[in-house]
């Protein structure tokens, strides 16, 4: 049967008691009904919460997770930093083939949902051939990374992304960054080759790579081109070497300069803002785009730290996304925005509105809503019309057992490091059960195999 009988459920004004779902053929919510009698021969289940987005994802990184954790050599340690790192992502990225490339999204499109993603941005980058060449059909690993989101459930937000520059300046790009190259021209050629695969499970926009890997008059020429409404995002402000570079290009730091030139609206994300002044934090809030945060690869790079505090204050919106995949659990991605902004300003509970105070909530909540607008698609809450996506939690296990609904949230994400995401359904579809993906011992499989392969490249 296309229902479920929640005893407590998270809608969008909070959590309700014994609601039934029910949705149709085409994965879309009919009926969200709370104070409903339980039906015969409905399942029914404890804790049911709508599957987070995952809004920003290389997923070719996920093979490369754990591999990175060396020290230069040199007494202090070589100075590694985001930029010695991407040298390494470079020559790995190098040496990845389409069919090595869907194994590995694959791998972490269910990871991602037996964690709790039910949606993903796929920031895509990998456009051409080992060699630089085009592939024979330009949107080639675009569509490998749709085979991924269709096999294993997930719904997929694509994202070819414009990549022309090695720096402010329009520097020409290295030789190890040949694989990515692309114009304006050749990023609309493949959305619109991708057209054919849009639909309630999968979206198409586009990604300026970058302030560095596009000038300025692509990034217009890109918003300009693209069909309305379609998701724009673009990495920005990521370190304080970027931010100097744009000052010494554009007088400008990188937030003031994009919002200066460009029409910055609902349909953007800026992804990381990770330095931002106090005018750019009004500034982004104000434009009503997404604040695309990935705390744990920015943790992992060196990052930094997002002005959380003052941006909440700003009323600016917000989603998570698992980036590099040295995670892919929106719990850590979570309870890690929080905590690094106690460790910033050394007090506790920072994530709140005067609205909702309940930071596991507010937490929640809000990356589902920043999450659903950065994904153009009708996801991010229980409530007719949306996406059947949802998370069954396992309310037996001791951390759930008997809990009250205000602090359902507050123990799944700051208690613990067990998986309490039981079941998934994703676009009306039970793609992971008692924990477990459905197809995860042949995506395994295939997955081993393109690292076993990848391996022997490298030696």
């Amino acid at each position: 049967m296309r229902a479920l009988f929640a005893r407590h459920a998270l809608l969008p004004q909070g959590w309700q008691r014994d609601v039934l779902l029910e949705w149709d053929v085409h994965g879309e919510l009919t009926r969200v009904a709370p104070q409903a009698a339980p039906p015969l021969g409905v399942a029914r289940a404890d804790y049911v919460v709508p599957g987070m987005v995952n809004l920003h994802s290389h997923a070719f990184q996920r093979a490369l997770g754990g591999l990175t954790e060396r020290a230069a050599a040199g007494a202090d340690g070589g100075h590694d930093s985001f930029w010695t790192w991407r040298d390494l992502m470079y020559r790995f990225a190098a040496r990845i083939t389409p069919e090595q490339i869907e194994a590995i999204a694959a791998q972490l499109f269910s990871e991602c949902l037996r964690h709790g993603y039910t949606s993903l941005c796929e920031f895509h980058y990998l456009q051409r051939a080992p060699g630089g060449q085009a592939y024979a059909r330009p949107a080639e690993t675009a569509e490998r990374i749709a085979a991924a989101g269709h096999a294993t459930g997930m719904g997929v937000t694509l994202l070819p992304v414009l990549y022309s520059h090695a720096g402010f300046g329009e520097q020409p790009l290295r030789p190890q960054q040949q694989r990515f190259r692309t114009g304006v021209d050749d990023i609309l050629g493949i959305v619109d080759a991708l057209g054919v695969l849009r639909g309630p499970q999968l979206e198409v926009g586009a990604a300026p790579h970058s302030l560095r890997a596009a000038s300025i008059e692509q990034v217009r020429e890109l918003a300009a081109g693209l069909p309305a409404g379609r998701p724009l995002h673009i990495h920005i402000a990521e370190q304080q070497a970027e931010v100097e570079q744009s000052i010494a290009h554009t007088r400008r730091r990188p937030v003031e300069y994009l919002m200066e030139h460009i029409g910055v609206d609902e349909r953007w994300c800026l992804v990381h803002a990770t330095h931002l002044n106090a005018d750019e934090t009004r500034a982004l809030a104000r434009s009503g785009a997404i604040a695309g945060l990935c705390p744990t690869t920015e943790a992992n790079l060196g990052d930094g730290l997002f002005p959380l505090q003052d941006y909440i204050e700003a009323g600016g919106r917000f989603g998570i996304g698992s980036d590099s995949h040295v995670s892919h659990s929106p719990v850590e991605e979570l309870r890690w925005l929080e905590y690094g902004q106690r460790l910033r300003h050394q007090r506790r509970n920072i994530a709140f509105t005067p609205e909702q105070r309940d930071i596991g909530q507010y937490l929640w909540q809000a990356a589902l809503r920043g999450g659903a607008q950065a994904t153009g698609r009708k996801v991010g809450a229980l409530e007719q019309g949306r996406r059947a996506d949802l998370l069954v939690l396992d309310g037996t296990h001791p951390n759930l057992d008997g809990v009250a609904d205000a602090d359902v949230l507050g123990r799944f994400l700051f208690c613990g490091n067990d998986n309490l995401v039981r079941d998934v359904l994703c676009g009306g579809r039970w793609v992971v059960q008692a924990g477990r993906h459905m197809a995860q011992d042949a995506i395994a499989q295939r997955y081993r195999q393109a690292v076993h392969e990848l391996r022997e490249v490298s030696q």
